[in-house]
């Protein structure tokens, strides 16, 4: 499933970029668990946006509140 929905995926991760708004917790987890490729673009993500209070520590995503 992944693969078709990653035009979606990607577009809605692009927004959240411009916005710097999260897009979610479901929707990052779900997108992490599903497409190694969409995986990427959320590390990158996650580092421009640190007041989402999300990182990605040796390959995992996990919230800084953990």
């Amino acid at each position: 499933m992944g693969s078709r929905v990653r035009p979606w995926r990607m577009e809605k991760l692009k927004m959240a970029e411009q916005l710097r708004e999260n897009s979610g917790d479901d929707f990052l987890m779900e997108c992490w668990a599903d497409d190694p490729a969409l995986t990427i673009a959320i590390k990158k993500l996650v580092a421009k946006c640190p007041q989402w209070g999300i990182a990605c520590v040796d390959g995992v995503r996990v919230n800084w509140n953990e």
